[in-house]
């Protein structure tokens, strides 16, 4: 009987900890989200997405680059739409070397924007020739 009532009592206690725990848990932000995209010529514009509002990341970072002309890469600089001036502005790091293939997220130097706000409209631009394709993980 005693065991019977212990079992009982930490279930009680087990299923009260998880009310507890579930909103909490449900209010967490999803993990980055990752896009893909055309760049532009030098600082133009080339296909566009915008900032994830539910996203846990803060910046714009380049995971992915196929320069299309080349198989050594390309100047890559992140752009964001300024809607007070109704303008494209290169973010303050400028253009970010890197090879074709895969870039770590972690790597700060692929982080071509930082500290965007959400549903901030954005684009990539490649310095020596485009289009190139792009994956930018927000």
């Amino acid at each position: 009987m005693r065991k019977a009532i212990a079992a009982g009592a930490f279930a009680l206690v087990s299923a009260a900890g998880c009310l507890v725990f579930a909103p909490a848990a449900s209010a967490a932000p999803d993990a980055c989200v990752t896009v893909t995209l055309t760049t532009g010529a030098y600082e133009g514009v080339g296909s566009t997405a915008n900032k994830s509002a539910s996203s846990s990341c803060n910046d714009l970072n380049l995971t992915y680059s196929d320069d299309s002309t080349s198989t050594i890469g390309d100047y890559y600089a992140g752009r964001l739409y300024h809607t007070s001036s109704s303008s494209w502005v290169t973010c303050n790091k400028g253009y970010v070397w890197a090879h074709d293939g895969s870039h770590s997220v972690s790597d700060s130097t692929y982080a071509l924007c930082t500290d965007v706000n959400d549903n901030t409209k954005f684009t990539v631009a490649s310095k020596i020739d485009s289009p190139d394709t792009v994956h930018i993980t927000h």
